[in-house]
């Protein structure tokens, strides 16, 4: 009867054994996937470099906006550049200059992303035709010719009148840039241009007495 109750608790001890051994290895494994190649800590690269693969994501749109963006600030500041010498208003010469101070690092910014992307650049040459679509809101040269012989009154009228229907052109670019694009510096750089110069338009249409 004792030998009996020896064996069956020696054949308890064998399976609970058994059964520990089972468990630690299951655990063991569980430990090395989690830390090597099958748990948290090789997900966590993966999942940064989806973060950063965001941020620097762009789109055809984003290239576009650069791409257009770039004539179009550049005749602003050949426009607000005239203002300097020609202009009769004080009020003229000072937002001609605020609109150069503003838009020559914005097209030194959008130079750049181009050129990162590994697209074309716009030549300074490059007039409102660019990748095919004409840029809202520029002038023709015709009309740049007539600003560059006014003077005075009739430069400052000719300028405003100019500029206001540039910066309209810009803001329904920025705007497209803000519903399609996809570079959140682009989409943040579009914002700006959407404010700024929609508060300019407001200030050169007081400027013309139409407010």
């Amino acid at each position: 009867m004792t030998a009996h109750r020896s064996m069956i608790r020696r054949a308890a001890a064998v399976a609970a054994a058994a059964t520990a051994a089972v468990l630690l290895a299951a655990c063991g494994g569980g430990d090395d996937s989690s830390s090597g190649h099958g748990g948290h800590a090789p997900s966590a690269p993966g999942t940064a470099a989806s973060a950063s693969a965001r941020d620097g994501e762009h789109n055809a749109a984003d290239v576009a906006f650069a791409q257009g963006m770039i004539p179009h600030h550049r005749q602003a500041v050949e426009m607000a550049d005239l203002a300097a010498t020609r202009a009769g208003s004080a009020d003229v010469k000072a937002l001609a200059a605020e609109i150069k101070k503003a838009q020559d690092p914005e097209i030194k910014t959008l130079s750049g992303w181009l050129t990162s992307w590994g697209e074309d650049v716009p030549k300074e040459d490059e007039s409102g035709e660019h990748a095919g679509h004409s840029m809202s809101g520029m002038m023709t040269p015709q009309e740049m010719a007539e600003l560059e012989k006014a003077s005075g009154e009739a430069f400052d009228t000719a300028f405003l009148e100019m500029m206001v229907k540039h910066h309209e052109g810009a803001v329904d670019m920025a705007r497209t840039e803000q519903a399609d694009g996809s570079y959140r510096a682009a989409k943040d750089m579009a914002g700006d241009i959407v404010t700024s110069q929609s508060a300019e338009i407001t200030r050169m249409n007081e400027l013309l007495g139409k407010n």
